[in-house]
């Protein structure tokens, strides 16, 4: 994995007092913004703040339902931090805002339904969130030390095209291909609001003359979607998957400004490796 590219990238938010700057901007000329961060930085903060019962706000019960302390933690920070996210980027308090849950998951900002979307994602330290104007979005992560067998998951997980290809691969780089995938289709069927409900052998992807992924339905709406792939923290893949609802009816054909490319002219190589910056994207 060689020629990183950091434009656009997923930004760093170290703890409720930002920077925001940075995210606010982004989702103002982009029209969506993705943050990352680690429970463990937001903790202090947030259990020192008044307002963390409200802040929690119907999460409150599932978060008490949760019986290791560690994972307690880790859920109330994730939205706490999805909160504060969505709150910069509308320019109001954390506190006046109500997320709810779509059946398959999806959070939701009441009030907000149509306008702001969200998506959250957070495995072992990591806390992603994604908040868009422009579109449905879902974001994924996984750490990059993750061992999933594609022999046992290939025919849950793939297309028969995709598991050809992969088969056809060295067993590092099979390995970090598949994991690649297996984010972008959780990435994907979280914007659709369908999440695990949805196999995702049902969903494939293909890589395009520029080495982007996109889905390997050719027809107009699923050209309306963008997909993207970053190494964040050394140590952790993040895709996600976006609508522009604009590019949906036909009203533009180009990508969306700023849109971070998947450039992977090849497959990756090994993608546990060091040496790199936050938030990278993955390229051949």
């Amino acid at each position: 994995m060689t020629g990183v590219e950091t434009s656009g990238a997923p930004l760093h938010v170290a703890g409720p007092e930002g920077p925001w700057d940075e995210v606010c901007d982004r989702f103002e000329s982009v029209g969506r913004a993705v943050v990352h961060t680690t429970w463990g930085e937001w903790l202090t903060a947030a259990l020192l703040d008044p307002e963390l019962r409200g802040l929690l706000g119907r999460d409150r019960p599932r978060y008490r339902q949760n019986p290791a302390a560690a994972g307690r933690l880790a859920f109330a920070m994730s939205r706490v931090v999805m909160k504060h996210t969505a709150a910069a980027v509308l320019h109001t308090a954390p506190a006046t805002l109500d997320i709810a849950y779509l059946p398959g998951g999806q959070p939701v900002l009441r009030g907000f339904g149509g306008e702001v979307w969200l998506s959250l994602a957070h495995t072992e330290e990591l806390i992603v969130v994604a908040v868009s104007r422009s579109g449905p979005v879902g974001v994924d992560a996984e750490s990059v030390t993750r061992r999933v067998s594609f022999e046992a998951l290939h025919g849950q997980v793939c297309t028969p095209q995709e598991a050809e290809l992969l088969a056809a691969l060295p067993d590092d780089r099979r390995a970090a291909r598949f994991l690649r995938l297996w984010t972008l289709k959780e990435a994907y069927t979280k914007a659709l609001g369908q999440g695990m409900r949805r196999g995702f052998g049902t969903v494939g992807f293909r890589w395009d003359g520029d080495g982007r992924a996109v889905l390997a339905d050719d027809s107009s709406a699923a050209r309306a979607w963008s997909f993207t792939t970053c190494l964040v923290r050394d140590r952790y893949l993040v895709s996600e998957a976006c609508r522009d609802t604009d590019r949906g009816r036909g009203h533009s054909t180009g990508h969306v400004a700023g849109q971070v490319e998947d450039r992977s002219r090849e497959d990756p190589g090994p993608l546990a490796r060091t040496g790199l910056p936050p938030a990278q994207t993955v390229r051949s």
